[in-house]
Parts: C-alpha cells; structure tokens; sequence
C-alpha cells in the first residue's frame, strides 16, 4: 500500500525541483516510505510466465483450494452426520439467518425448506421459491457450497462431520431422507433429489453461428 504514496511524493518533489520551489516536507510514513529499499518486496519472477511475475503454486497451496465436491461426490471427506446432530446445529449456526425451520428470511435469506411447486413452474411465477427440496440437482454440491461458503459469517470453520449433519437435516426436514439416516461420503452420493429430473444436458445447436 505504501507504492502509490511513493510516486505521488516523488512526482511533487519533482515537481517543486523544476519549478524552483523548495519540495514539501515529507510526512513520517511517507518518508520511511522512500528511503524502505525495494528489496523488501517479495517478488516470485516466473520466467515463462505473463510480465515474468508471480510464481507456480506448490502443491499444497492447489491442495488446499482444490475442495470442490462434485454431483459424483469427488472430494468428500471422512465422516458422518444424522438429521438429529443436524437439527441443534442448525439452530445454532444457521437459523439466524434462514429461519427457524428453513423458511428464510426475505429478502436477504432465502427459504432452504418447501417442497412446492412440485412440478417446477418457477418461469410462471417468480415469487415462488427455489429450495433445497423442490430445486436443488445434486445433494453432493449441498455439501460443496456449505463447506465452502457458509455459515455466512464464518465460511470455513465446520468440521465435516458437523456439514454432514447440517446436509442430514437440510433433506430430511425438505423429506428427501428418513429422519434417521446417516450421510457420509458414501450415501450422500446416492441420495436423488426431487428436481434432478428436470435439470439437462444443453442440447441446443446453431450456437456456431454465433462466434
């Protein structure tokens, strides 16, 4: 932050050099700005890189980015979780937000729990809600986004085991699972969710038209 507060300090010395004027004073942070040598940035050069900046990631900085779960299930963790842990969990770290039961809280939160419209009408009317049980494709991507994004406040400090619960509770309370299963990385995969059907592959063609 101190590189722009360099050039405009200079510019100005500059500035009153040319004009005969004496430069002004340098503030204390400004000065020590201009005399911190700039060998103390810590540059990573890339020499077959864009601009010959920056540097290759190591393979634990990819390792800890690479946490996406996909519809498959890939990169599931080890653990468990049942609706009932998941219940007192949500009541504490999500209700806040989204509702007691999952009924969000307009317009900032939204309805995690409903499962009309069954037939998924949502185009004739846009202020039905889209939910975990009447919309959402994949259960496996429910645990990808809470374990990336959530709770709000705080996204990334839940255990595994404590997402699991969270995701338990999310499909039995929409009537996805019985109230008492168990998700791990083993079930979550094979739970099939009400809306699945109605998200596909992109078919359409003509799109070459269009480059």
């Amino acid at each position: 932050m101190t590189r722009p507060v360099m050039l405009s300090l200079a510019v100005t010395i500059g500035l009153a050099a040319c004009e005969g004027r004496a430069a002004p004073a340098a503030s204390a942070p400004a000065a020590r700005a201009l005399s911190t040598p700039a060998t103390t940035v810590a540059w990573h050069p890339v020499p077959d890189g864009p601009f010959g900046l920056g540097r290759k990631p190591t393979a634990a900085e990819v390792a800890a980015w690479d946490i996406d779960v996909n519809p498959e299930g890939k990169n599931l963790p080890p653990g468990r979780g049942t609706p009932a842990e998941g219940k007192q969990l949500y009541a504490e770290r999500c209700a806040a937000c989204h509702g007691q039961t999952g009924e969000g809280t307009p317009p900032l939160y939204p309805q995690l729990v409903g499962r009309e419209p069954t037939d998924f009408s949502f185009a004739d009317d846009f202020n039905k809600h889209r939910t975990i049980g009447n919309y959402w494709p994949y259960a496996t991507t429910l645990y990808d986004y809470i374990n990336r994004a959530m709770p709000l406040m705080a996204p990334g400090s839940l255990t595994p085991p404590e997402i699991y619960s969270l995701v338990a509770y999310l499909l039995a309370a929409n009537g996805v699972i019985a109230e008492d299963a168990i998700i791990d990385r083993k079930t979550l995969p094979a739970v099939k969710m009400p809306g699945r059907n109605h998200f596909v592959p992109d078919n359409r063609t003509g799109g070459e038209n269009f480059r």
